[in-house]
């Protein structure tokens, strides 16, 4: 949002301003009428300096006394009344406000235990609630009020109102006087104001466009610090109650948290913006700031947010995701250890605060559920806004702001003697939308969008009754005493276009009946409802004579009804707008006629309709009423552009006057000029010009502007008052005569003849104008709240009277636009009501006069009718889609049709049923005649034409109705396919119950249904489970373990190589440059000192890989390892689940991911086995199915056997069995065309009888046609085919079987006598096939019936087994609920474990890398101290024994020589620390050159004479080595002291991250016992036997079983033998520790053994050492020790490098003796030159000499020793320096060159001076 954007990450500080606001007694305030302060005394210069100077110190700011006080009476707005007008400012007194304006914030404020106070309009209410008196204060602005805030003391409270440069005003309570006032707080209006504890600052915030945030010192009236609070609404700012240094605003999409900070340059105000994060952004209106800091704040969705830091920790709400509240919450409280919660849901809730502070996020939602302790339903429809707590202490009665429109009393005891919520005070909440007086007493009603009407009698400021409704009241009017003499009935609008006329009544007038409540004054009750508008009533009129009531609507209609005791409609008109307002013409006028205004700019004039007119019966639009229009054309720019004329002829008669005046002063001046003789330019004589600006244009508004209101002036003529753009004037309209262009008015442009301007009305229009009753005054209700008062003569409808007013604002100017305005029956008083739902009452004389007038008076409700008691209650309209009294009458209309038609039907369909009957008679004659005579079906047709044509019509139809029809077949049949798919696809089968034939047994199949896909899936993720991330990481860990191995492995034969081919490089370099007659006896000697080191590197490898398989003292056999782990993990717990310290093992931990696994391993179990068995029966019934057929066969045989034996020798045939429909399910979903043509008349026959039930109970749908389709009677036809056709198939099947018995009985006769033998033998064979095939027929009955059984019993077994998986299912499902309620919190605290071992892992790799790199370095270094020993050792060797320069070698041999060296990186510490010691290193390197190069004594460059050059170059070469292995042992040294000190960190680190492991692991283990316990509450059904149970107390079973534990047979079984086998293994256990130890006895002996030995034979090599060497040796290096090679090499260099050297030496000698010459030359020329520079010099001073002896007073610029010769002087001792120094480096040079055998350096290179040029 804006702010965040504008105001992110920043803190906005302010610094102290105490010394810009003056002290109150300094001020001086004036009053003026309406305008409240309107003026203050400006400073004057002094007093500025003054205040500016009195910022540096605080004791100079002057206190203002604590007994100041302001005056009321100078400060409060008072009516602004024009000047010399004489109107009273006393015009209207106010008497008694009924309103409340119950939406603004913290709008009810407790004074004292019986007076509230709140705002309404612009007064302040101090209300008793005991005696309901009223004190008020006005807005001392009189542009609103913003803000209250009572003081912690409640002896003040401070008023924070709206306006230009608002105040914000502290009272004194209960004197009311005004305290202080505190200036320059916001530029507009103020949003909210709070007193901290301690009551010592007051802190404001304002509002649009400022935002400005200030904290006041208010009782010196000094702003401390100010600062903009956020760059939209801000909704509320606090201070805390622990910090008051701390402060809370909150509002549109944020929230902000404060500090007031102390820095160097003063205190200043810091702000912090508070970030949702994940959290969607929301506007805050409640919070409350906590002890300890932080803040709970409310949301739009009604949770609540927790705030600690500016960040969201945590989002509260209900159980199961519901929201604390629903809709916002707009209040917290914190009252004595309880959170209490106000929302928009009327609800009241206590929340534990030490619960919600120390509430923590257990995901990554943030979102915490948390139930409240306590709640409170304050009523129904309640919109709880603020609350108040009683003074009382320990008093549990608060009492509560309702944004409904009341004040209610509340109990928060939360106790069993807690009292039910009081409704102390309603009010209407929003805006009132009419108003309106008795006509007889003083009574006042109005409605309101909160669906009610209310009753008040304003003289005993009261309220008299109310009523509600289902919608919002839009319109009221009273109805006038004509039609109701008592003054008891009101018409009243509501939003749905109904209209209700309600009868106000005393109660105590109606007879006593008993239960019937006459204890108040008076009642409302329905009398008629009726609806003839589709939109909101807007406006009611009734006619002047009582005769009409007119009712306007925004659904652009004017209804017009008849009066009477019932309101009967007339007729209806349509406007071409909303209707705004409806007027009658007054009495003076002729003609009666109605003024329609409507919003859109238009006006209708329309005569009163006739009562007795006869319209049509289809609708009550009433189409020949005459109708002017007039449409409104803007003329406001034209009027401007006229007065703008008037206002530039004035200004440019003035400015002529002017001009002329000027160029007289012009002439008399260059007349002057002449004179004087000075010369005039053009400029001086050129004229200014004139300027005149462009007039303004002509501007008509796009859109027209709004009627707002107006009333009737003569016979057609009338005034409006408009809105927007045309709002500042009163027009003067009338309607045209001719009004051509009544089809299209809309074009019209009508435009006012004369206009009254209204000042100060642009841009506050009159929004309501109402007359007085002796059309003296007219009021208006302004769009800021104002009511104004124009004074007017008698009889003055042109309004030409109209010049001051009288003004006063009584309602909010921001949303208080006054809705209605009227007076009572007499005209004394005056009653308004506003947008803020304020009504308030004025008496228009004086108050006292009032008291005296009103003395005994009283307000009385008017006495019941006689027959009110004895009426039927009217009859609400309470649906809003009620059809109104048009479409009702039009929907009558409609049905009266439908009938006819249906009627006309039903006589044709008759007379074709007579028609039909005639012809079937006909037909039936015909066929009656003899054949030749009857005639032909062709022949009964007048014309073939006719014929065709009806079937050409009827397929045409067909097709019609088949293309018409497609849509709906389509429907159909996608709803068939998704009916399908739902029901019966997803059945795998059905249940089918087969029965036995000869018993009533039966067995039927599962109802199941094919697995989910959900179940498909599930399966697939267990199959495809992949390991865990512990599990991988471990694999993980392996895999890197191997590969690290075999990289150092590869390492090592790396290194080795290395170490090989050095020396075979050296081997061949030996070899190449020995001689050859050396060379073989050389090559021996080498070999055979090879193959010792071979020997003695092999045995090295063996004592290393044996001391390699050497096990350290904490070693454990592998096997051993894993046979304890498989015995730990084999133990298990047996400790009873239920006990307090049982452990879960890990293998048996359970989580809800497999708890699914195992319910969809129970669920496909299950379906398996109801599949198998439902295919079991089905096969069975497939057997009874061929059984039956088969049946069926041997029963077609025996029939036909028997029908050639007598029937004396018929056997009885069992009765063929039929298929039940419950065997075959699936035939209920087979069909052809007649089950469907059924069924379609079944689905007609319904949907008839619904029609008719629907008609007979009121109006129902367009569309609820009666009567017979084409496709009913189309169905009946087919019916009647079907039938018929059915009855003809069934007549010739009877004939063709008594055609068959016929020819069998002709058979019969035509036998002989000579085949009755063979009859008779085929008689014997039937009898015996008969009884066979009977018999076969029972078998196959028993055989069926049998496999039934057994299935039958089967299936009662697996019932039983059903049975046991459904109870194990519900195990498992509630374990699954309770481990679901574990599953968020298991997988944090299991992921937390996983991450400290992938942790641990890790750093265990790392350890390990390390750990190894560290062993190779050591090796490394090992290596390097090896090779340089063996250097060192090659060096001795070199030296031989008794040199005489031994001592010189030595000390070249182990100087340290400065050399560069490569760095590698690595560590960043590392390379600080070798740049500090190499930089040691050099100084220390540099300083022993210098004392070398100073002492002369040592010199490692020149070899000494009668030395070996050969050695002492060798020397160089292994002190060359020698260096280069010593920076190697240093490199090596360095990275391993790294690995040492990184490895030394991980095992620190390893520690820490164990202990949180640890501590991981316990949580876990806490949890699964937790867990676990919960599991145990379950219950799990576990059917037993008697036999089964061995748990007895007493030898008798025990009613309670909860000790018991419950084993299966194989698991007891198991238990028993594993006893049996621990035994046994626990004796062979006992005897293999008895050989161990024996082992182990025989193990430590035989060690002893060998250690004696091993010392003997050591000291035996000892004795040999000493006998052969005198000294002990290192045999090794003896066994090594071959030709010196390099000695041998360092010989033959020798002798090349003599030659070479003597060559080069006699080179160099020559050069020396050249440049000794050169030099000779040199120092001449340059000693030549310091001659004549001498000389030059002498010469020089001689001629100053001179000079200054010459020149006895010398000028002042020859004083001054001249600058060139400064600069020539200083330029040759500069070329002096230099070529000293040039002479000393050529010495340095020249004794460089005559050292012989020296290295020859380039020479060095004197400083070459800047001005070098210069000098030359």
């Amino acid at each position: 949002m804006e702010g965040e954007s504008t105001e992110k990450d920043e803190a906005l500080t302010t610094e102290t301003s105490a010394g810009k606001s003056q002290t109150a007694p300094d001020r001086q305030i004036s009053a003026a009428p309406g305008g409240g302060i309107v003026s203050e005394k400006e400073p004057s210069e002094q007093e500025k300096a003054e205040v500016l100077d009195s910022k540096t110190t605080e004791e100079s700011i002057k206190k203002i006394p604590d007994d100041f006080f302001y005056d009321y009476e100078e400060i409060c707005s008072r009516p602004s009344v024009t000047a010399d007008s004489g109107i009273p400012s006393n015009l209207l007194q106010l008497m008694h406000s009924f309103g409340y304006d119950c939406t603004k914030r913290a709008n009810l404020q407790l004074m004292d235990e019986q007076t509230v106070m709140y705002i309404a309009g612009n007064l302040i209410l101090i209300l008793n609630m005991k005696t309901k008196e009223q004190r008020c204060l006005r807005s001392c602005s009189g542009g609103g009020i913003g803000m209250i805030k009572v003081h912690s003391s409640y002896q003040y409270f401070a008023v924070a109102e709206k306006g230009i440069n608002p105040h914000v005003i502290i009272y004194e309570y209960p004197s009311l006087r005004p305290f202080r006032i505190l200036r320059g707080g916001t530029v507009e209006a103020y949003a909210y104001v709070d007193f901290n504890v301690s009551g010592t600052l007051l802190a404001s915030v304002g509002s649009s466009p400022d935002y400005m945030l200030t904290v006041w010192n208010w009782k010196e009236e000094q702003i401390v610090l100010r600062s903009k609070a956020f760059s939209q609404d801000v909704f509320r700012v606090t201070f805390s109650t622990e910090n008051e240094d701390q402060l809370t605003t909150s509002g549109t999409g944020h929230i902000k948290f404060w500090k007031m900070a102390r820095t160097f340059t003063g205190l200043k105000l810091q702000g912090a913006l508070g970030r949702f994060g994940k959290t969607a952004l929301t506007d805050i209106e409640g919070y409350v700031e906590l002890p300890d800091g932080k803040v709970v704040s409310g949301s739009e969705w009604g949770n609540m947010l927790l705030w600690e830091g500016g960040l969201i920790k945590v989002e509260v709400c209900r159980k199961g995701k519901r929201s604390c509240h629903i809709g916002s919450i707009n209040q917290f409280v914190l009252d004595e250890g309880e959170l209490i919660t106000i929302g928009t849901d009327g609800y009241v809730r206590a929340w534990d605060f030490e619960t919600l502070d120390a509430v923590e996020s257990v995901d990554e939602t943030g979102v915490v559920e948390m139930e409240p302790m306590n709640e409170l339903l304050v009523g129904k429809n309640v919109n709880l806004f603020s609350m108040v707590k009683s003074h009382e202490r320990y008093s549990p009665i608060w009492y509560a702001q309702d944004a409904s429109g009341g004040i209610w009393k509340l109990d928060l005891s939360f106790s069993n003697i807690t009292q039910d919520p009081e409704c102390l005070f309603s009010f209407h909440s929003g805006k009132i939308k009419g108003l309106d007086t008795s006509p007889n007493t003083y009574l006042l009603a109005t409605t309101a969008l909160d669906r009610s009407v209310r009753i008040y009698d304003f003289i005993a400021k009261h309220p008299v009754v109310e009523m509600r409704f289902k919608q919002g009241g839009t319109s009221l009017v009273w109805v006038p005493s004509l039609i109701n003499p008592k003054g008891g009935l009101i018409a009243v609008g509501f939003e749905d276009g109904v209209v209700r006329i309600l009868q106000l009544y005393n109660p105590k007038g109606l007879a006593i009946v008993a239960g019937r409540n006459t204890t108040g004054d008076a009642e409302m009750c329905l009398k008629q409802a009726f609806k003839p508008h589709n939109a909101a009533v807007t406006a009611f009129a009734y006619e002047r004579n009582g005769e009409l009531l007119a009712t306007g609507s925004e659904d652009e209609t004017v209804f017009f009804f008849a009066t009477g005791d019932k309101y009967e409609p007339i007729g209806f008109i349509r406007v071409p707008g909303p209707v705004r307002e409806l007027h009658w013409s007054p009495p003076s006028h002729e003609q009666n006629m109605l003024l329609v205004l409507c919003e859109n700019g238009f006006a209708v004039q329309v005569p009163a309709p006739s009562t007795k007119a006869q319209y049509p019966e289809s609708t009550f639009e009433i189409h020949d009423l005459p109708t002017q229009y007039f449409h409104f054309y803007s003329i406001k720019s034209r009027i401007k552009r006229y007065r703008e004329i008037e206002t530039r002829e004035e200004e440019r008669v003035r400015r002529e006057k002017i001009k002329e005046q000027k160029q007289k002063e012009k002439e008399a001046w260059i007349q002057k000029q002449k004179q004087i003789g000075v010369e005039l330019t053009e400029e001086d004589l050129l004229e200014e010009p004139e300027e005149e600006e462009e007039l303004p244009a002509i501007y008509i508004p796009e859109k027209p502007s709004p009627i707002l209101c107006g009333f009737y002036s003569t016979p057609g003529n009338f005034w409006l008052s408009l809105g927007g753009y045309d709002s500042g004037f009163l027009y003067h309209c009338k309607f045209p005569e001719e009004q051509n262009d009544q089809n299209d008015f809309s074009l019209r442009k009508d435009e006012p003849f004369d206009v009254v301007p209204m000042e100060y009305t642009d841009n506050n229009s009159i929004e309501k104008i109402h007359f007085s009753s002796n059309k003296n005054l007219m009021f208006c209700g302004m769009e800021d709240g104002a009511v104004r008062v124009y004074p007017l003569l008698n009889n003055d409808p042109l309004l030409s009277s109209i010049q001051g007013y009288w003004t006063l604002n009584v309602h909010d100017n921001d949303y208080g636009c006054i809705q209605a305005l009227t007076s009572s029956y007499e005209g004394q008083f005056l009653i308004t009501c506003g947008a803020d739902g304020n009504i308030f009452t004025f008496s228009i004389l004086l108050q006292e006069d009032i008291e005296k007038e009103m003395k005994g008076r009283k307000a009385k409700v008017p006495s019941p009718r006689k027959e009110l008691d004895m009426e039927k209650a009217a009859e609400d309209i309470e649906d809003p889609k009620a059809y109104s009294i048009e479409n009702a009458k039009l929907k009558r209309e409609h049905d009266q049709m439908v009938k006819e038609a249906e009627d006309r039907k039903s006589r044709k369909r008759q007379e074709l049923d007579v028609l039909r009957t005639e012809f079937r008679q006909l037909l039936m004659k015909n066929r009656e005649l003899p054949t030749h005579m009857q005639l032909q079906r062709a022949e009964f047709e007048m014309d073939h034409r006719i014929r065709e044509e009806m079937e050409r019509q009827t397929s045409h139809r067909v097709r019609t109705v088949y293309k018409e029809m497609a849509w709906e077949q389509e429907k159909h049949k996608i709803g068939l396919q998704k009916l399908q798919a739902r029901f019966r696809d997803t059945v795998e089968f059905d249940t089918v119950v087969v029965h036995a034939i000869q018993s009533d047994h039966q067995v039927a199949t599962y109802r199941l249904l094919a697995l989910s896909d959900k179940y498909h899936r599930l399966m697939k993720k267990l199959k495809k489970r992949r390991p865990t991330r512990h599990e991988l990481k471990l694999k993980e860990v392996e895999a890197v373990k191997e590969i690290r191995e075999a990289a150092g492995e590869a390492s090592k034969r790396k290194e080795e190589m290395e170490q090989e081919m050095p020396e075979e490089r050296t081997d061949q370099w030996a070899g190449t440059h020995i001689t050859a007659n050396r060379a073989e006896k050389l090559k021996k000697i080498i070999e055979k000192a090879e193959k010792a080191k071979a020997k003695i590197a092999n045995r090295k490898k063996e004592w290393e890989e044996l001391y390699n398989k050497k096990p350290s003292e904490n070693y454990e056999h592998p096997e051993d390892v894993m046979a304890i782990k498989e015995a730990k993990d084999k133990i298990g717990d047996f400790r009873l689940k239920t006990a307090a310290d049982y452990t879960v093992p890990e293998h048996l931990r359970i989580n809800a991911e497999k708890k699914r696994g195992h319910l969809a391993v129970l669920e496909g179990q299950i379906h398996r086995q109801k599949e198998n068995m439902n295919r079991k029966i089905i096969a069975l019934r497939d057997f009874k199915v061929s059984t039956i057929e088969e049946i069926k066969r041997l029963v077609q045989a025996v029939k036909k056997i028997q029908s050639t034996l007598d029937l004396s020798k018929h056997l009885p045939i069992p009765q063929i069995p039929q298929m039940l429909p419950e065997e075959m399910p699936e035939k209920k979903f087979q069909y052809d065309n007649e089950i469907l043509l059924k069924f379609k008349l079944e689905q007609e026959h319904k949907l008839k009888t619904q029609d008719l039930s629907e008609k007979h109970g009121g109006f129902g749908g367009f569309a609820g046609f009666s009567g017979h389709s084409l496709a009913q009677k189309q169905s009946d036809r087919r019916s009647r085919v079907s039938l018929r056709s059915w009855s003809d198939r069934r007549e010739s099947s009877r004939r063709s079987y008594a055609d068959e018995f016929l020819q069998i009985e002709e058979e019969t006769k035509m036998s002989t006598e000579l085949e009755a033998e063979i009859r008779k033998i085929e008689e014997i064979k039937n009898m015996y096939m008969q009884e066979c095939f009977i018999n076969k027929i029972n078998s196959l009955i028993s055989t069926f019936d049998a496999e039934l059984r057994l299935l039958r019993h089967e299936r009662q077994k697996m019932d039983l087994q059903m049975k046991m998986g459904d109870l194990m299912h519900i195990t498992l499902f509630d374990e699954l609920l309770h481990l679901k309620d574990f599953e968020k919190r298991e997988d944090i605290l299991q992921e937390r474990v996983t991450d400290r071992i992938a942790e641990k892992e890790e750093m265990k790799w790392k350890c390990e890398d390390y750990q190894q790199q560290l062993e190779i370095k050591k090796r490394d270094i090992a290596k390097l101290q090896e090779r340089e020993k063996a250097l060192c050792a090659n060096f001795n060797s070199s030296l031989g024994e008794n040199n005489k320069f031994a001592n010189f070698l030595t000390k070249v041999f182990k100087k340290k020589i400065k050399r560069t060296k490569k760095k590698e990186v690595v560590g960043e510490e590392d390379e600080e620390e070798e740049s500090d010691e190499e930089s040691e290193d050099e100084s220390a390197w540099d300083s022993d050159e210098d004392t070398g190069s100073e002492s002369d004594v040592f010199d490692d460059s020149v070899c000494p004479e009668n030395c070996d050059p050969v050695l002492f170059d060798n020397t160089l070469q292994l002190r060359e080595k020698r260096l280069d292995i010593e920076e190697a042992l240093a490199e090596e040294k360095k990275v391993a002291d790294y690995y040492k000190k990184e490895y030394d960190g991980l095992l620190r680190k390893i520690k820490v991250v164990e202990s949180n492991l640890m501590t991981a692991e316990a949580e876990l283990e806490v949890f699964q016992r937790e867990k676990q316990q919960k599991l145990n509450e379950l219950y799990v059904v576990v059917p037993l036997k008697l036999h089964q149970v061995e748990y007895v107390v007493n030898n008798e079973i025990p009613t309670e079983f909860s000790q018991a534990l419950v084993f299966t047979n194989h698991a007891l079984h198991g238990l028993q033998y594993r006893i049996k086998e621990l035994q046994l293994e626990k004796v062979e256990q006992r005897e293999l520790y008895k050989q161990a130890r024996q082992q182990h006895k025989q193990l430590i002996r035989d060690r002893k053994d060998i250690e004696a030995r091993i010392e003997a034979l050591e000291e035996k090599c000892r004795q040999e050492m000493m006998l052969k060497f005198g000294r002990l040796v290192d045999l090794e290096v003896l066994q090594t020790l071959s030709v010196n090679t390099t000695l041998e090499e360092l010989k033959e260099k020798t002798l090349e490098n003599e030659m070479r050297l003597a060559h080069e030496i006699k080179k160099w000698e020559d050069k020396i003796v050249e440049v000794k010459r050169h030099l000779m030359e040199v120092t001449k020329e340059h000693t030549i030159k310091l001659t004549q520079m001498d000389t030059l010099l002498l010469r020089k001073k001689g001629l100053e000499i001179k000079l200054d002896e010459r020149q006895t007073n010398p000028g002042e610029e020859f004083r001054v020793v001249r600058k060139s010769d400064i600069q020539d002087r200083e330029r040759l001792m500069q070329l002096v320096t230099f070529q000293i120094q040039e002479i000393d480096v050529l010495k340095e040079e020249i004794n460089l060159l005559s050292r012989k055998g020296g290295n020859i350096l380039p020479p060095a290179q004197g400083p070459v001076p800047q001005n070098l040029d210069n000098l030359l």
